[in-house]
């Protein structure tokens, strides 16, 4: 099934992001708070994956295997990744808009993010890993790239345990509208 990319592009240009409810039916759905990464020093994470970090043993890349990110992203007992979205954002991946920031362990893909992004904004979609610490590599490595390429937010969409850890903060959806419509105004890019 062929998708209007270009429509979606603009419902997550406008603050509106894609998920598929229980029965797989997929809806556009805001919050009135929205979770960040930050891309400055509020952005930490724990001395045993510095420790990880350091032992490099996992190598990055972006879009080596995309099918694969999404693929790992939506292999969970509850997903709000349904088949059609996995379609759409291969849609989107194809046409320049979607990405998979990952991490390899040899030839194994250890984990990734997935994201989509827009101007200056890169919206994160999910993560997953395969190999422990994939993910966590993954996020790390991220940030960095998002700061060196002057990315002016990453959004996570939802807080979690998980993601307070590395420092991730909620803005209301206000400054979320305002950071947005900076970040509209640049072209960054992951590469």
């Amino acid at each position: 099934m062929e998708y209007d990319v270009s429509a979606i592009v603009q419902g997550y240009a406008q603050g509106y992001f894609l998920m598929a409810d229980d029965a797989n039916v997929l809806g556009w759905y805001t919050s009135r708070d929205r979770t960040l990464i930050p891309l400055d020093e509020r952005f930490c994470y724990p001395k045993s994956l510095r420790r990880v970090l350091n032992a490099e043993r996992f190598a990055v890349a972006v879009n080596r295997d995309f099918a694969g990110v999404v693929a790992g992203c939506a292999n969970r007992e509850e997903t709000w990744i349904s088949p059609e979205l996995q379609e759409i954002y291969w849609q989107l991946y194809q046409s320049g808009w979607a990405y998979s920031f990952e991490t390899w362990q040899g030839d194994e893909l250890a984990g990734g993010v997935l994201g989509i992004v827009i101007g200056g904004a890169f919206i994160g979609e999910s993560m997953f890993y395969r190999i422990s610490d994939g993910s966590k590599v993954a996020l790390v490595k991220l940030v960095e790239r998002l700061r060196d390429r002057a990315f002016v937010f990453f959004d996570a969409q939802m807080m979690n345990p998980h993601l307070e850890r590395f420092g991730a903060y909620r803005v209301n959806q206000r400054e979320y509208r305002s950071l947005l419509a900076q970040a509209l105004k640049r072209q960054c890019s992951l590469f």
